[in-house]
């Protein structure tokens, strides 16, 4: 896959897009020097891309969010300094939208400096053991009520189908005709399936594995 200055990860509540932003900046970090995330979630009053800020920190990749993360404050604010990744030509951004439409309405703002720019991606990231998108026509509405919300269009889905510390190899292989399906309805592209990382040596016919490791979770800060 190719590298994006600007990869913006929406979804379904709960569909883990938290965690497959972070693990993807981990992975730009590898081949760039400026990379940023920032965390557009102002409907989890949590904003979890900071459970992960020591681990960002020690990396130097740069966190932004808002000053509220963590706290039990639900203010759904985002800071002025979000715009300044957009701004910079070397920088890689990598954006964690909050769930489904009323999430994706924060990111509406940004639609005109990720649409000048020449190189972005939108990834729909689907969980096929998630409520409400347990098939690729289901999968297809939630995606449909996003890009109206955003006023943006995705460019390709991620399938991020587990359950937990819980899944198995076969979870992913029951799951994948589904994503096969969603991208055929959709015509866009399977951009990666994500595996579980002790999981990622497992697979042969599956191509674009993207191993992940799990978010260490902190509630309330």
């Amino acid at each position: 896959m190719e590298d994006k200055h600007i990869t913006i990860f929406c979804g379904h509540y709960g569909s883990g897009k938290t965690n497959i932003a972070v693990n993807y900046a981990f992975d730009l970090k590898k081949r760039h020097e400026s990379v940023s995330i920032l965390d557009m979630d102002i409907v989890n009053p949590y904003f979890r891309t900071k459970d992960s800020e020591k681990e960002l920190n020690e990396k130097n990749i740069e966190l932004m969010c808002s000053s509220f993360a963590a706290s039990n404050l639900d203010i759904p604010a985002l800071p002025s300094e979000m715009y300044a990744p957009f701004c910079r030509a070397d920088n890689y951004s990598v954006l964690d939208i909050g769930g489904d439409d009323r999430g994706a309405v924060a990111l509406g703002r940004f639609a005109p400096l990720v649409e000048k720019s020449e190189s972005f991606q939108m990834l729909f990231v689907v969980n096929f053991y998630r409520p409400l998108t347990q098939t690729p026509e289901e999968a297809l509405v939630v995606m449909r009520e996003i890009e109206n919300a955003c006023s943006l269009r995705f460019t390709g889905i991620v399938n991020n189908s587990n359950v937990g510390v819980q899944t198995e190899k076969k979870y992913i292989e029951d799951t994948f005709p589904l994503a096969q399906k969603l991208c055929e309805i959709s015509a866009l592209p399977l951009v990666m399936t994500t595996v579980r990382a002790d999981l990622s040596a497992q697979f042969e016919n599956i191509g674009n594995i993207f191993p992940l490791t799990l978010q260490k979770t902190i509630i309330g800060g």
